[in-house]
């Protein structure tokens, strides 16, 4: 069968590569093309666009993006048309995703959502466009279960495909000294409001006597370049960026200060302690406030936290992030062993309840029976 994907982000990237490897696994004549990356491309088919050149995030970088944005679902929309899939595969990206949704629907194409949008989360109205557009959600949450179920909407659950992520990488120490990882985000927004304060963290602890030995390894994303890390860590030997190596870093790491997202939930499973930061735009900031406030159920910004709803490990968020705060949190997760110990026992609850491995075959194969059925 021809499989067409859409993954806007790095995190899409991944899941989308594992999906077809999947996919490849239980049908020997899958053919894929797809909007992605270097791991989906990797596996084969034919890549039409890099999600580097269409990643967005928050309303300010959307208002910037509005004519690439509006030129890149015109060529979609005309790419899925010319290639006639048997089905088009959405993963995660819900602001460009849901309107190839719609338009699928409206040419009587069968449309699947891998890692279905979080309108637990905020925009619940899209509850009724998913119902409308798509043939099937696939959700990766196990607290999603029964939001969707109360919501009336059709969903399968396999498991979440980053549990095999991380225990299929081959780990390697990327450097010998002690240190502390910074995972600032995958788009130039986030790292410019998480970086200043990770490095004047970094400054802080430096200076003093029992971490003068440390290293800050910043886990460089998929999507960014040397230059886009470069004015924070000038003058700071201490401080390096280190690409392609994001699994290596977290895993080895003494203890991680990360932004908000997929990163947080990555170091659960490695067993990284980690406390987590979100700053961003005062527009943006509102908004999302605006959002939690209406969804009064959203108690927490982070997947592992959600996940055993209560505080795993710590969220600073918006003006709450400052450079002595995320010190402070560090210093307890390296200098705590009680409070260390108590966030690594959550981290394996957070891994129990997400389920076994093998989610991204699984998914896979649930696809291919629905489209089989549909065909007879």
């Amino acid at each position: 069968m021809k499989y067409y994907l859409v993954a806007g982000e790095a995190s899409g990237d991944l899941h989308g590569s594992n999906l077809m490897k999947g996919l490849q696994a239980e049908d020997a004549g899958a053919e894929f093309r797809f909007w992605g990356g270097g791991m989906m491309e990797a596996v084969g088919g034919t890549k039409v666009r890099d999600y580097k050149a269409t990643a967005v995030m928050g309303a300010t970088d959307v208002l910037r993006s509005l004519g690439k944005i509006s030129r890149n679902l015109r060529e979609c929309k005309a790419d899925i048309l010319a290639w006639k899939p048997d089905v088009v595969i959405l993963i995660d990206y819900p602001g460009f995703n849901m309107k190839i949704a719609r338009f699928c629907h409206e040419h009587g194409l069968r449309v699947f959502y891998y890692i279905a949008p979080k309108t637990w989360a905020s925009r619940e109205g899209r509850n009724r466009k998913l119902k409308a557009w798509v043939d099937r959600i696939f959700i990766v949450f196990p607290f999603e279960i029964p939001y969707f179920e109360s919501r009336q909407i059709p969903f399968i659950y396999k498991g979440n495909p980053l549990v095999d992520a991380v225990d299929n990488h081959t780990y390697e120490r990327p450097v010998e000294q002690k240190y502390i990882a910074i995972l600032a985000g995958s788009r130039k927004g986030e790292i410019s409001h998480t970086m200043p304060n990770a490095v004047k963290m970094a400054d802080s602890l430096h200076s003093m006597p029992e971490y003068a030995d440390y290293k800050f390894v910043v886990a460089g994303a998929p999507a960014r370049s040397e230059e886009d890390y470069a004015k924070y860590i000038a003058g700071r030997p201490y401080v390096s960026v280190l690409f392609g190596r994001t699994y290596d870093v977290l895993k080895y790491a003494e203890a991680a200060l990360i932004n908000s997202g997929t990163a947080s939930l990555e170091a659960a499973l490695t067993g990284t302690p980690q406390v987590v930061c979100w700053r961003t735009s005062f527009i943006t900031a509102f908004l999302a406030k605006y959002a939690l406030r209406v969804l009064d159920h959203i108690k927490y910004i982070s997947l592992g936290n959600l996940i055993l709803d209560k505080l795993a490990f710590r969220e600073l968020i918006q003006y709450d992030y400052t450079a002595p705060a995320a010190e402070a949190e560090i210093r307890r997760l390296i200098e705590d062993g009680s409070y260390r110990q108590q966030m690594l026992q959550d981290y394996a609850e957070i891994r129990r309840r997400l389920g076994e491995s093998g989610a991204s075959r699984a998914v896979a194969k649930a696809m291919i029976e629905i489209l089989t059925l549909k065909m007879i």
